[in-house]
């Protein structure tokens, strides 16, 4: 099949170009212009130079290009978003989750579109959310609300035309926020990630192989349609794998604190983030893709990444 992938110089994008030009697939990347098109071409694709918020633009591109599938993961999240302005840091990627996704599909004709969303916007409650769970439209943070409603377009827009909407949890691995010289790191080393009001947040997270691998996998089943979370299998109370990270880093144990304390610092998003988000379920994406996370949970995931690292580290 001809898959075009927007968003192709991603995390998880440049791991799914590779992923879909050794299954056979005759892979196109959508890149923004400026971007270094030497990778991609050198992992099996033709790449096309669009900027997705240019509807001619992309319209053009596309339906000279004629794909079989869309594969939507574009975004633009910067390196270290602030907590308490996290809409005005958000704010470009939810114009690309938006409009842009409008531009895919107006310019998409009859081609399936694959798009990817996120599994940590649900409603908080007890247990791991499925699919048809509430996402949090009932009060969620002023600062993730623009967030949301971003996703939610996207997702309405994307199930509408018959695709296939992947919410991932939180991605781990090389170029994510918790790779070894990612942020969310550097903050843990450094001892600036408190449990907040207990940590009682529960994480459910995608190694960035494991989120490639199962868009590779919803490519090949074009009768898959709808919502399918894309998570580890054990969803991890915050109180649980922070400390456990720390130590694996070899950082200060994270500090307990109040979570009116961490409101002044981080705001009531990094408070909800810390202390309110709900885990994910997958068995409906083990069912209808055949799927299975290679990392069935972040503690192996995490082992693998820093396990390593740490050892290189240690003298001999």
């Amino acid at each position: 099949m001809k898959v075009l992938v927007a968003g192709a110089t991603g995390v998880v994008g440049g791991r799914v170009v590779p992923l879909l030009a050794a299954a056979g697939h005759d892979v196109l990347a959508l890149a923004r212009p400026g971007r270094d098109r030497a990778p991609l071409a050198a992992a099996g694709a033709e790449v096309l130079v669009a900027d997705a918020l240019d509807r001619d633009g992309v319209r053009a591109t596309v339906r000279r290009a004629a794909p079989d599938v869309v594969v939507n993961l574009l975004t633009a999240i910067p390196a270290e978003p602030d907590p308490k302005h996290l809409a005005r840091d958000l704010a470009p990627t939810g114009r690309l989750r938006t409009e842009g996704t409008r531009n895919l599909l107006d310019a998409a004709g009859e081609a399936r579109v694959i798009s990817q969303s996120l599994a940590y916007g649900y409603q908080p409650d007890d247990g791991p959310a499925a699919e048809d769970d509430p996402l949090w439209r009932a009060g969620p943070p002023p600062q993730f609300a623009p967030v949301l409603a971003a996703l939610i377009e996207l997702e309405r827009l994307t199930t509408r035309a018959g695709g296939l909407v992947l919410r991932l949890g939180h991605l781990y691995g090389p170029g994510t926020a918790f790779a070894g010289d990612g942020a969310f790191t550097r903050q843990v080393r450094a001892g600036r990630v408190p449990l907040a009001g207990g940590g009682r947040a529960v994480f459910s997270f995608t190694h960035a192989d494991d989120a490639a691998a199962a868009v590779t996998a919803a490519v090949d089943r074009d009768a898959v349609t709808g919502v399918l979370n894309i998570v580890d299998d054990e969803p991890a109370p915050l109180h649980d794998w922070l400390p456990a990270w720390a130590r694996l880093l070899d950082a200060p144990a994270p500090r307990r604190i109040p979570a009116a304390v961490a409101r002044l610092a981080v705001g009531s998003w990094g408070v909800a983030f810390l202390n309110r988000l709900r885990g994910a379920g997958n068995a409906r994406a083990r069912l209808r893709l055949g799927w299975r996370p290679r990392f069935p949970s972040v503690a192996e995931g995490f082992a693998a990444e820093f396990g390593c690292e740490r050892a290189r580290s240690q003298p001999r």
